[in-house]
């Protein structure tokens, strides 16, 4: 008997949420990952799958996990997974999801940022089953000679085709050659690691497809492409980005995740079910049909997302205490994480929302104020002279819709 689920069972659990964008590589994507999950099923041996990770900034967010929960799922069904991180195609920047050239790092800063990938890629992914590598191991190495004989199995044109080159192109916006030099290294991981299966977000298609066209340069068999959806950030438009600051961090404090999801517009709650939850489909379908049917408020939903992605990567202690905290927040009371300040004297609450860190400046407290913006013990500041004295007991202080103060007597 095969040590794999048999091949149907994969095929559904794998192909859930690829996207390709076109219908014609989606199938023939499909018919190639069916005929190598069944030579595994047949042999015996795992499928050797992988995906790149660039470290442009230190810390993992909600989107890098949509290919991270799809290297679990390969870990899960008995393959081999590679979690590669891109320490030399770091030093120049994917332009796939750019209209203007990125900033060019260091090996020593893409080695830094690279530090912390790792650990919080294991929030998602098995240690135990897990290969760790960087492509700086090889790339680092090859010769001029070399990178010319990558070049010549591509054109100009056909980057220029692809549509954030022919914008800029169009614009007279400058074009850097070293740019066109990112899909080669990442092709040529493709080459390194010998991979049967590599995984990426839509925007990297051409990037993947450069993969399977070297390593047929090399004589190797093509590696199967499976692309998934880009997840539009909390402004429910742009893809999540820590640079444009729309994005929910794994390793951020479980009720920052919770208010987050909870805040997200309803356009895309759907689409962070999918791709970052761990529900089925029916599960999917059948809570939104009773959103449709007004049997369940969409808020009542976010906060189950919001509880299933806190359990996910804090668990479940972490999402119980988040979702209580939402509540008494929902309710005018500090959350159990909000900050404390002794008082010993009487204080004006512009002076108090300052010392207690809720505000950068005195004027920034005074217009708050101004905007309805303050609430003590659940009720609107309306004066800027209001006192607080330490003989009221515990009192809570609300700045905006997230920051509470718990303040006592001292």
């Amino acid at each position: 008997m095969s040590q794999f689920p048999p091949v149907d069972e994969q095929m559904r659990i794998l192909m859930r949420g690829v996207d390709f964008g076109d219908e014609q590589t989606y199938k023939n994507m499909e018919k190639e990952l069916r005929e190598r999950l069944q030579e595994s099923y047949d042999t015996g041996r795992p499928l050797r799958v992988y995906c790149g990770y660039d470290p442009s900034s230190p810390d993992l967010h909600l989107g890098h996990t949509i290919s991270m929960r799809k290297l679990r799922q390969f870990q899960d069904l008995g393959h081999e997974v590679t979690f590669l991180i891109g320490t030399f195609t770091g030093m120049i920047g994917d332009p796939s999801d750019k209209d203007s050239a990125r900033r060019q790092q260091t090996l020593e800063e893409a080695l830094e940022k690279a530090q912390t990938y790792a650990e919080q890629a294991f929030r998602v992914l098995d240690r135990s089953k897990t290969r760790i590598r960087y492509n700086h191991e090889w790339l680092s190495k090859l010769t001029f000679g070399d990178v010319v004989n990558l070049a010549s199995n591509f054109t100009v044109q056909q980057f220029l085709a692809r549509e954030n080159f022919a914008n800029r192109y169009a614009r007279g916006d400058a074009i850097w050659l070293h740019e066109f030099f990112y899909a080669l290294m990442q092709g040529y991981d493709a080459v390194a690691l010998e991979t049967d299966v590599q995984i990426g977000g839509t925007d990297q298609l051409f990037n993947l497809m450069a993969g399977r066209k070297l390593m047929e340069a090399f004589g190797m068999r093509p590696q199967v492409v499976l692309t998934f959806p880009i997840l539009p950030g909390t402004d429910g438009v742009l893809r999540m980005s820590k640079s444009t600051g729309n994005y929910i961090g794994i390793d951020e404090p479980p009720g920052v995740i919770f208010t987050k999801v909870l805040n997200l517009p309803d356009s895309v709650i759907r689409t962070y079910a999918v791709l970052v939850t761990r529900w089925e489909q029916d599960e999917i379908d059948a809570l939104f049909a009773q959103v449709e049917s007004g049997q369940l408020e969409m808020r009542e939903l976010k906060h189950k997302l919001a509880w299933e992605i806190v359990s996910i990567f804090q668990g479940d202690a972490a999402a119980n205490q988040a979702a209580e905290d939402a509540h008494r927040m929902h309710e005018g009371e500090a959350p159990s994480d909000a900050p404390v300040f002794v008082l010993t004297a009487p204080m004006n609450i512009l002076d108090v929302l300052m010392e207690g860190g809720l505000v950068k400046s005195k004027s920034e407290a005074r217009r708050l104020v101004e905007q309805n913006g303050v609430r003590l013990n659940g009720q609107i500041v309306t004066s800027k002279e209001q006192m607080l004295t330490p003989n009221n007991g515990e009192q809570v202080i609300q700045a905006g819709k997230r920051k509470f103060l718990r303040v006592v007597a001292g």
